[in-house]
């Protein structure tokens, strides 16, 4: 494996974007953050102008603070995938995910409860993942700890999700929700393979609704995880729950991880 470049979600902070962007992003490049992955600006139902003119201010943003964009979260329509491909080119990426299946329209949260639910979806994100791919963009699934659920015969969602999407398809694997539904992280990302580019890196208790906490204080072994990884681009720390300041923590993310001599800024 080769080293990952370090990231950072921008949901981690999203309370902090909504009163001050500019004065945000420029927090995170003083604290050595090079790159960030932009959760997704809107849904299929937003006009393609409005959605444009989002991803042209943000990039206006990222530019006064010298940040690079690693990857982005976007919404997937049932037609056309013309709005998420401009996302991207005025972003700068060239690789976007899909973080839930609720925004891929025509689907919801019990998406991937049946193998028929699982069929449609993944026939939804392969045909968009083949549209996208023509236009020099790679598409791909960020998981949670849902995936893991038993369907009626047995199977996991997640193994029956991997196994019906194209190929192409990459993963963005979050160590953390794997963990959370009682997977080795570093088992999944072995079982993608180069599937696997990208990573979501955050450490705690690994229980549904603890609070996170510093890389190497919790129960998340991500040394192994990254070392699993056999084509990991990108390693993204990111915050979802949090007792603590979230600055702080993505400081000691940051530190821990670049310590561990397998991320690089």
């Amino acid at each position: 494996m080769s080293p990952g470049i370090l990231a950072v979600q921008l949901y981690s902070v999203i309370e902090a974007l909504q009163a001050d962007r500019p004065g945000t992003l420029s927090r995170l490049a003083a604290l050595g953050f090079r790159h960030v992955e932009p959760f997704a600006l809107g849904l299929w139902t937003t006009p393609p102008d409005e959605l444009a003119s989002s991803a042209r201010a943000l990039r206006a943003d990222l530019d006064e603070a010298n940040l690079g964009v690693s990857s982005v979260h976007i919404a997937v329509s049932a037609d056309s995938q013309a709005s998420a491909i401009e996302t991207c080119r005025i972003l700068g990426t060239d690789t976007a995910f899909v973080p839930i299946p609720w925004l891929v329209d025509g689907f919801d949260e019990w998406a991937l409860e049946s193998h028929d639910g699982i069929r449609a979806f993944t026939g939804r994100l392969s045909a968009a993942a083949r549209e996208l791919a023509g236009a020099g963009i790679r598409l791909g699934y960020h998981n949670h700890h849902f995936e893991w659920a038993r369907l009626p015969d047995g199977a996991h969602a997640f193994d029956v999700l991997w196994d019906l999407l194209d190929p192409e398809v990459l993963a963005e694997v979050d160590v953390y929700w794997a963990a959370v539904a009682g997977q080795d992280p570093a088992e999944v990302l072995k079982r993608l393979g180069e599937r696997a580019v990208a990573a979501h890196l955050k450490d705690g208790p690994a229980v549904l609704d603890g609070p996170q906490t510093p890389i190497g204080t919790g129960d998340i072994d991500i040394p192994a995880a990254l070392r699993a990884g056999t084509r990991l681009w990108w390693h993204i720390t990111e915050i979802d729950r949090i007792e603590a300041d979230r600055f702080e923590l993505l400081a000691a993310n940051r530190q821990a991880l670049l310590a561990g001599g397998l991320t690089i800024p």
